[in-house]
C-alpha cells in the first residue's frame, strides 16, 4: 500500500535556534507568551548555557551566529523571544558575554 512505508524514518522537524542573530525582543509579559518563537532562560553560567550570545550596539553589525542587538520595540524586531524564570519551561538557555568573538550556539 503506497500510504504505509516502513523504510527510514523522518527526522523530526524543529526550529533552530541557532539562526536566532539581528535585533532580538525580549519579551516579559506573560500575556504576550505565545507571540515569541521561543521560551528563553538567561542564565549566569555560560558553561550550562545553549548559546552564548554577544550585545550589539548597532543594529547593523548584529549580522552573525548569537550576535543579538536588543530592541526596545516589537514591531522593530527580527525575533520575539520570552524570557521565563524557569530553566524547565525555556528551550534554550542563553547567557551574555562581553567578547563578540566568543559569542556561539551550541546544538
Amino acid at each position: 500500500m503506497p500510504f504505509f512505508k516502513t523504510g527510514a524514518s523522518a527526522q523530526p522537524v524543529g526550529k533552530d535556534h541557532c539562526r536566532i542573530y539581528g535585533s532580538v525582543y525580549l519579551e516579559r509579559d506573560a500575556r504576550y507568551k505565545n507571540d515569541a518563537a521561543y521560551t528563553v532562560f538567561l542564565g549566569e553560567e555560560e558553561a550550562f548555557a545553549d548559546m552564548v550570545v554577544y550585545r550589539e550596539s548597532n543594529k547593523l553589525f548584529a549580522d552573525a551566529t548569537a550576535v543579538w542587538y536588543l530592541t526596545p520595540n516589537k514591531a522593530f524586531a527580527d525575533h520575539i523571544l520570552y524570557v521565563t524564570d524557569n530553566r524547565n519551561l525555556a528551550d534554550i538557555t542563553v547567557h551574555f558575554t562581553t567578547v563578540r568573538s566568543f559569542a556561539t550556539c551550541r546544538e
